[in-house]
């Protein structure tokens, strides 16, 4: 048990790795867009823009999950999973904390399913937090445009 634990917090670090760089990178790279937001081409702009956030952050949680997937893998005394897309299915399933049921994990190992949901739960919020941010900042740009003009 606690080698899982050990392993699971490892994962965990590594996708909230993830997640910290990912997010400090399209902080970058909005920076570099929200300046040239025009009021003409805001509504096209700030969708687009809202759109390849949420697309940008499914990938990292795709990343995060595969993670936990490879780990289910590879890790000895995991038979579940003879392919890595079943094990991706479940591992996206506990990421996200659906939960379907229908894959489980043998009971020594389900701790890790448990960090997993832990994990998820945090790194989901975190992208929601994000993408709310970008909308009002967004909004911010919006009403000052229009206060100006």
């Amino acid at each position: 048990m606690l080698l899982n634990i050990i392993l699971g917090l490892t994962v965990v670090v590594l996708a909230v790795i993830i997640q910290g760089y990912g997010t400090l990178f399209w902080i970058k790279k909005y920076d570099k867009k929200r300046n040239f937001l025009s009021e003409e081409s805001f509504r096209n702009q700030g969708a687009k823009l809202l759109i390849s956030t949420a697309v940008f952050l499914i990938f990292l949680h795709l990343i995060q999950s595969a993670l936990w997937a490879l780990l289910y893998m590879f890790l000895p005394g995991i038979s579940e999973f003879e392919t890595f897309e079943k094990a991706m299915y479940f591992s996206l399933v506990t990421f996200t904390t659906l939960g379907y049921g229908e894959i489980t994990i043998g009971s020594v190992n389900r701790i890790l399913a448990g960090l997993e949901a832990i994990n998820g739960i945090i790194l989901i919020g975190w992208s929601t937090a994000f993408m709310f941010a970008i909308f009002q900042e967004l909004l911010k740009k919006k009403r000052k445009s229009t206060h100006v003009n």
